[in-house]
């Protein structure tokens, strides 16, 4: 039987422990690894494997002993409750294997729990899976989580009280992230709240997101899409004595001003483009402002001009890559002043 959207997602944090097994295949292994997570943890629960209730086999183990996958179905453990056999890595060539393990399978044996890569629609294991009446296959994208899935998450990392606009920059940051690092950051976030009644708010989702290059430059970037010329000057020198290259500056200072193009160009409004760009927390608030203030003819025209200073920067011209960056964000901020006048 297969498992799509919002079946699967309620699947995995509640399986179904009277069918055989699950099958989950993506070609992200670790959204496959946290999605086996969540299942085994929900069926054997949280001192399930110190019980010695999950027995984990690698494929290349099952391929020297084919017997093992049903050992370990129907082994009895020391300690009573749910079991569950963990076949890890399948592939096509142990599709009969398993199938002779689910079709021995009885109730009371243990759960089959197979975890594989890539597998296409003709996949033989997927076959198997899909085509079973006890069994279940999931296959994972490298789609956007739903909301259903963010929400669980929060449930999952002990977040209840979230404000509305938090939870708009949450979705934004799902987005972003990678499946790992957005768990990690829910934790994060989740332990920082420890003990605090109030609800989560937009400051605390900035405050604990992920650390990134983008973050080094913002101030410069602010000062250029302000308008504040004098400033740009020392905050070149500062990032030029951490060693941040100006190709670097320069691609940042493109997402930045693309993200603020995006923004004053969409139809349903400002804040709408920016949640479109995944731009999320104060730092959102601040660039809402830019965009209103630049509109988007000059916006197309400083992305335009950063273009042509990304060509010279990676051309074989013999100019300052730095000095040459300077100008192009100096005069982008005279920009602003002239026609904000």
């Amino acid at each position: 039987m297969i498992l799509k959207g919002i079946e699967a997602s309620r699947y995995f944090a509640k399986p179904d422990p009277t069918k055989a097994g699950v099958l989950i295949a993506g070609a992200d292994p670790m959204r496959v690894a946290l999605k086996r997570q969540e299942v085994i943890a929900a069926l054997i629960g949280p001192e399930g494997e110190g019980e010695m209730r999950l027995t984990r086999i690698q494929a290349a183990e099952l391929r020297k002993d084919a017997a093992a996958l049903l050992d370990a179905v129907k082994a009895v453990g020391f300690f009573s409750g749910p079991r569950v056999a963990f076949a890890e890595d399948a592939t096509d060539a142990l599709a009969p294997t398993i199938a002779a393990a689910l079709k021995d399978w009885k109730p009371g044996d243990a759960t089959i729990v197979v975890t594989a890569g890539n597998l296409t629609a003709k996949s033989a294991l997927r076959m198997l899976f899909e085509k079973h009446p006890n069994a279940f296959c999931a296959v994972l994208y490298d789609d956007p989580p739903t909301r259903e899935e963010i929400e669980t998450a929060l449930k999952t990392a002990g977040l209840s009280a979230i404000d509305r606009e938090a939870m708009a920059d949450l979705t934004t940051l799902a987005r972003a992230l990678d499946p790992g690092d957005f768990r990690q950051t829910l934790e994060k976030i989740a332990l920082y709240k420890h003990g605090d009644p109030t609800a989560l708010t937009p400051a605390d989702v900035a405050a604990m997101a992920p650390a990134t290059l983008e973050a080094e430059v913002d101030d410069l970037l602010h000062a250029v899409a302000d308008g504040r010329a004098p400033a740009i000057g020392l905050l070149m020198r500062r990032l030029e004595g951490q060693g941040v290259l100006p190709v670097t500056i320069c691609i940042q200072a493109l997402r930045h001003f693309r993200a603020l193009h995006i923004a004053a160009s969409d139809p349903s409004g400002v804040a709408n483009g920016l949640q479109k760009a995944r731009v999320f927390g104060p730092r959102r608030d601040q660039m809402q402002r830019q965009a209103l203030a630049l509109g988007m003819r000059t916006l197309e025209r400083a992305v335009s001009d950063l273009l042509e200073t990304d060509l010279t920067l990676r051309s074989t011209s013999r100019a300052p890559g730095m000095a040459l960056m300077e100008r192009a964000l100096i005069r982008l901020a005279m920009a602003r002043r002239q026609d904000t006048r």
